[in-house]
C-alpha cells in the first residue's frame, strides 16, 4: 500500500474514532439542565457560555436552512453524472473511481444523518415552532462540510480547465464557510453540535480522499 494512502486511511480512521468518542462523551461530561423544557446538555459550561455570547438569529437560521438545498442539488448532480457514465459506458466498473467513491461517501453521510434522527444525543438550545428538536450533530453543518469540499476534490480530477476549476472550487469553499459559520451564529445549535458535525465531516473527507487515491 502506498505510504500516502496509508497515512490518509489511518488519519481518517483516527478522526472517526475521535468523533465516536466525542459523541459518547456527550452522555456524561458536565451534564447541565440548561436546555429548553429542562433538557440536559453535556459540556454545559462551555455550551452555555458560547450560546449566551452568540445569541439566537432566526433569520440566519432560515437562510442556512434553505441554502442547504444547494448541497442536496450538488449531490444530486454528481449522482446524475455517475448514472450517465454508467449508462454510456455500459459498466459500473467503468464509472470514474472518484464518482463511485463519492457515491459511497454520500451513503455514509445519509446513514449518519438517519442514525442521529432516531438516536437523539441532545436537543436544540431553542424551540423550533414550539417543538424541541434533536440537535447533534448539526446536520446542516455536516451536509455542507461534506458535500462542498468533496465536490472540490472531484472537480480537481474531472475539470481540465484551470479557470473553471478554480472558480467552482472558490464558490464551494465560500459556501462551506458561510453554511458552517451561519449555522454557528444562528444560535440554533449548541457549540458541541457544530464540533461534532465538523469532526464527522473531516473523518469522512479524509477517507473519501483515500478511496480516490486507491482508485487511481
Amino acid at each position: 500500500m502506498k505510504r500516502k494512502l496509508k497515512i490518509k486511511l489511518i488519519t481518517g480512521l483516527l478522526l472517526l474514532v475521535l468523533f465516536v468518542l466525542f459523541t459518547l462523551s456527550l452522555r456524561f461530561v458536565d451534564l447541565r439542565l440548561i436546555g429548553p423544557l429542562g433538557s440536559r446538555v453535556a459540556y454545559g459550561g462551555i455550551n452555555e457560555a458560547v450560546h449566551s455570547l452568540v445569541g439566537v438569529n432566526m433569520i440566519l437560521y432560515t437562510i442556512t436552512d434553505w441554502a442547504g438545498v444547494a448541497a442536496i442539488a450538488v449531490a444530486f448532480g454528481f449522482a446524475l453524472l455517475g448514472l450517465t457514465q454508467w449508462v454510456k459506458r455500459k459498466s459500473l466498473k467503468k464509472v470514474d473511481c472518484c464518482i463511485l467513491a463519492l457515491g459511497g461517501f454520500y451513503i455514509l453521510v445519509f446513514g449518519a444523518y438517519t442514525f442521529f434522527e432516531f438516536c437523539v444525543i441532545n436537543y436544540r438550545p431553542v424551540l423550533i415552532n414550539g417543538i424541541l428538536e434533536g440537535s447533534y450533530p448539526s446536520s446542516t453543518t455536516m451536509l455542507a462540510a461534506c458535500v462542498f469540499p468533496s465536490a472540490m476534490m472531484v472537480f480537481r480530477r474531472i475539470i481540465s480547465k484551470p479557470k473553471a476549476r478554480r472558480g467552482l472550487n472558490c464558490v464551494c469553499a465560500l459556501f462551506t464557510a458561510f453554511m458552517v459559520l451561519g449555522r454557528f451564529f444562528s444560535g440554533v445549535h449548541w457549540f458541541t453540535d457544530i464540533v461534532g458535525g465538523l469532526l464527522f465531516s473531516a473523518a469522512g473527507l479524509v477517507l473519501f480522499s483515500a478511496a480516490c487515491e486507491y482508485g487511481k
